[in-house]
């Protein structure tokens, strides 16, 4: 039996998995992978999927969408050609393009899913001595892990193990073609730079070089493994029920443990590792500052923000404050941005005055400057930025609460507090938060 075959085919019977999802970029390495799961499914009668992602960066983009689609059909199984646009944002073209193509292969995980990725042994090395230039710990220095979870999945590099020869000796012998992205010989990309001129002089040097560097990413993930492992129990008493970390808690512990517990807080919400500069900001700038000040650390993707004596991770938002819409009785509304939906519904149990709601035309808006309301309970009326407060309100999600407007004057701040003027018995202010990402 050929070796890749027992590598691959003993990779996946230990996960058992319900079906067989292959990200097919089209190079040598998942053509590889695209045939030995075609063998695999033959004999195994599993339900298979090929995933093509087609960034557009290439004009031969178009020619690598048809040529998989063709292996496939060759290969029996299945294929789906996912075209996605890049956000260069602040980012790398090589970092949008792997989060373009991971957002897009999730779309088409199912639980029990097991998603098959074509990297061997010369890619980890290219991740080892990337995170080695990057100053990372151990857990960058773990680099690729054989298995992952992964959207409800597994993500699973079978040939992780295998060398780039290896893979391209087995086409060659089985007349395999693929496909050759001309940026792969860029060497202004850092990987390609490693790729092309660092590694060959490496491995000619140490030709075992590539599987000593397997065995200390390894060695590297079992102590960050091992550390979590230690440090769980600890997490889960400076972690809040709403995921925010407690700063009381956290100053009693040395700066070493303080650390690490915020890497694992970050990881656990899905977010990248702060690099030692970030995480030395984010508790000597966020949570030493002053209590009356509002810290933020903006990092990629969101913002380290401080609210009391607990530091929140605050994903990136657009600015909504010009979002306005007009509401009657009974009407349901779609919030901006994932936030839900809102309604006034009419029944004999609310809190809420009809006839005080039909002076003027209601509206929804987000944006409390200039405003003022009398909550119910309260002595006088107040600005409504010093009602945020009182209530306890982080600054960040100040714009992201629902007013509602009965002409010019405040009715209600959904979820918060109603104005004295508006209270009665017959209408209530509904907000239905199930897709809120707040």
């Amino acid at each position: 039996m050929d070796s890749l075959y027992a590598l691959f085919s003993h990779s996946i019977n230990q996960l058992k998995p319900q079906r067989l999802v292959l990200a097919l970029s089209g190079g040598v390495d998942s053509r590889v992978l695209l045939d030995l799961l075609s063998h695999y499914k033959q004999q195994h009668a599993i339900p298979c999927l090929a995933v093509h992602v087609h960034h557009g960066l290439s004009s031969n983009a178009d020619n690598w969408a048809d040529l998989c689609r063709d292996w496939c059909q060759q290969s029996g199984v299945e294929l789906a050609v996912e075209r996605v646009q890049l956000d260069l944002t602040g980012r790398s073209i090589e970092e949008s393009a792997r989060e373009a193509r991971y957002q897009a292969l999730a779309k088409h995980l199912q639980m029990g899913d097991v998603m098959l990725t074509g990297q061997h042994s010369d890619d980890q090395l290219e991740t080892f001595l990337l995170a080695l230039k990057r100053g990372s710990g151990p857990k960058g220095l773990s680099a690729m892990a054989k298995q992952m979870p992964f959207a409800n999945s597994t993500i699973l590099r079978p040939l992780l193990t295998a060398s780039r020869q290896q893979i391209e000796q087995y086409a060659t012998e089985h007349q395999l073609t693929w496909v050759e992205d001309e940026s792969n010989q860029d060497t202004r990309f850092d990987r390609n730079f490693i790729r092309h001129q660092v590694a060959p002089i490496l491995q000619q040097r140490w030709p075992h070089f590539a599987s000593s560097v397997q065995r200390s990413s390894e060695l590297c993930a079992e102590q960050e493994a091992l550390l979590e492992e230690l440090l769980s129990e600890k997490l889960s008493q400076v972690m809040m029920a709403d995921n925010s970390l407690s700063i009381t808690q956290l100053a009693k512990l040395s700066e070493r443990v303080r650390g690490q517990l915020i890497r694992m807080w970050l990881a656990d919400l899905g977010q990248k590792m702060p690099s030692r500069d970030h995480l030395s900001k984010i508790w000597q700038q966020v949570a030493l500052a002053r209590e009356d000040a509002n810290p933020i650390l903006n990092l990629s993707a969101g913002q380290i923000r401080r609210s009391g004596s607990f530091l929140y991770w605050v994903e990136a938002v657009k600015d909504i404050s010009a979002w306005q819409q007009n509401i009657a009785l009974q009407q349901v509304i779609e919030l901006p941005e994932q936030l839900g939906t809102l309604q006034i519904t009419c029944n004999t149990s609310g809190q809420l005055s009809q006839a005080a709601l039909s002076q003027a035309p209601l509206r929804v808006m987000f944006n409390p400057e200039g405003l003022s309301a009398h909550p119910v309970g309260r002595g006088h009326s107040r600005k409504l930025k010093k009602l945020f407060q009182e209530f306890g309100v982080p600054s960040w999600q100040r714009r992201r609460m629902p007013i509602l407007l009965c002409g010019e004057q405040v009715v209600a701040i959904a979820d918060l507090f109603i104005d004295q003027r508006f209270v009665g018995q017959d209408c209530e202010l509904v907000w239905d938060k199930s897709t809120d990402v707040m």
